[in-house]
């Protein structure tokens, strides 16, 4: 898996190699010594294309790479995880247990679980062949992106779709190879947020009637300065363990991606 993933990052950085236009450098110019071929070329006064200096691609390649997480976090199931995840924690009311660390690094391994087969799939579409010089570095791209792509479609509502199709004042698609990228992709993180507060609300309940039920009866009791969260916490704990609720979240989880 970790040599999936490191190759879904060298995968995203051909996306600057990507950008070169055609014939846009010249024979006789000096090999570069940079071991990744990026070719992102500048005009010149003349209307000539000036190659990039080595620097110029070390700081383009770096910041590809800065920004890969951030893209692969927002177009997997990362997003829903880490919401469902920081409901549950909210609704329990323990505090700072378990840590912020722990529920993101949990989120992120969840993540990991539910996208393997898209990552088993650009690795065998896309890196193997592109580490085997088989195709090219934009033949790579787009066999990488056609996983991706069907992912986020699945989980995709037509409403968010049609409304990122509208503001971009596109022509109706015929079909989904006919939805840009840059369109789905907000239009998936759209239907993420809502589908993880729908879960997030559903979890809230359980814990809202314990927190209910103890205030009417310290109300009751005549016992109102108490404030109800000291005395519904332990009970709150005592009825997510019994119902095992890890274990109950994760399955929903999961079986919300299959």
């Amino acid at each position: 898996m970790l040599k999936q993933i490191l190759g879904i990052f060298c995968l995203i950085s051909c996306m600057v190699s990507y950008a070169e236009p055609i014939g846009a450098q010249d024979s006789d110019s000096e090999p570069s010594q940079f071991p990744v071929n990026i070719s992102v070329t500048s005009a010149s006064e003349d209307g000539k294309s000036m190659p990039l200096t080595t620097t110029m691609k070390i700081v383009l390649l770096m910041t590809v790479l800065s920004l890969a997480p951030s893209l692969l976090t927002m177009v997997t199931s990362f997003t829903r995880i880490v919401i469902i995840l920081s409901f549950m924690k909210r609704a329990l009311a323990t505090g700072s247990q378990p840590s912020n660390q722990i529920m993101v690094g949990m989120a992120l391994f969840l993540t990991l679980y539910v996208m393997a087969p898209v990552f088993s799939e650009i690795n065998k579409e896309a890196i193997k062949p592109l580490l085997a010089k088989e195709i090219t570095e934009k033949e790579a791209f787009e066999r990488g992106l056609k996983p991706i792509r069907s992912f986020m479609f699945k989980y995709t509502r037509t409403k968010d779709l049609a409304l990122f199709v509208k503001l971009s004042r596109l022509p109706r698609p015929k079909n989904n190879d006919d939805v840009p990228t840059t369109t789905l992709i907000p239009a998936f993180i759209t239907s993420e947020l809502k589908t993880a507060f729908q879960m997030g609300f559903v979890l809230f309940i359980p814990f809202l009637v314990i927190d209910m039920a103890t205030a009417s009866v310290l109300l009751a009791m005549g016992m109102i300065v108490l404030p109800p969260m000291v005395i519904s916490l332990p009970f709150k704990i005592l009825m997510f363990v019994m119902v095992d609720g890890w274990y109950l979240i994760v399955r929903s989880i999961a079986m919300g991606f299959q």
